[in-house]
């Protein structure tokens, strides 16, 4: 894989790492112990061990039920707080551990600031929508849990089958964001 594809898959996961911890890490463990599709260099390729993916397994497991819950979830999003990061400077260096030119620490610290960051825009998101209709919680919760589980697959698998969308992804996401933003102002303006 060049190098463009290469960052560009990291950035995915280190995304979708955000979202779940445990799917980008189990998706490029399966894909890198089953497949050619992933190639990881040591010490990232310690990810493709059985102990370490049946690990993965029992972990995600216990992220996608608890996380179901709406009084389990609040305290499940604060431990997340310092696993998603650390999930996704793992998945941003093995992504790019073999691009010789990308400091280490630099492909550690931008895993850690996205994950770090979409995690955060998601318990925040999640606690407005649950305040914004608290009986409904019971029912949001999960739905919004089996959504996110999702996203975190299905961002995982573009960034490491198709990692070009993550570019075009991204385009289009500043891209409505600056026209809502535009509109915000506008609105302001008027009043």
């Amino acid at each position: 894989m060049d190098a463009a594809p290469m960052v560009l898959s990291a950035f995915g996961l280190a995304a979708a790492a955000g979202l779940n911890a445990y799917v980008p890490l189990l998706v490029v463990a399966l894909l890198a112990r089953f497949t050619d599709w992933v190639r990881l260099a040591p010490p990232y390729d310690t990810l493709t061990h059985p102990a370490i993916i049946g690990l993965l397994l029992a972990l995600a497991l216990i992220e996608f039920l608890a996380d179901k819950i709406p009084a389990v979830d609040a305290a499940n999003d604060l431990l997340q707080t310092a696993i998603r990061p650390a999930a996704g400077a793992i998945l941003f260096g093995a992504q790019t551990g073999a691009i010789r030119e990308l400091h280490p620490a630099l492909a550690l610290a931008c895993g850690l600031l996205i994950a770090g960051g979409i995690h955060g825009l998601k318990a925040t998101l999640r606690r407005a929508v649950q305040a914004g209709a608290p009986p409904l919680a019971p029912l949001t919760t999960p739905l919004l849990s089996l959504l996110e589980d999702l996203a975190a697959l299905a961002l995982s698998l573009i960034a490491l089958l198709a990692a070009w969308l993550i570019l075009a992804g991204a385009i289009l996401i500043a891209a409505v964001a600056l026209r809502r933003i535009h509109g915000f102002c506008n609105l302001r303006r008027r009043r």
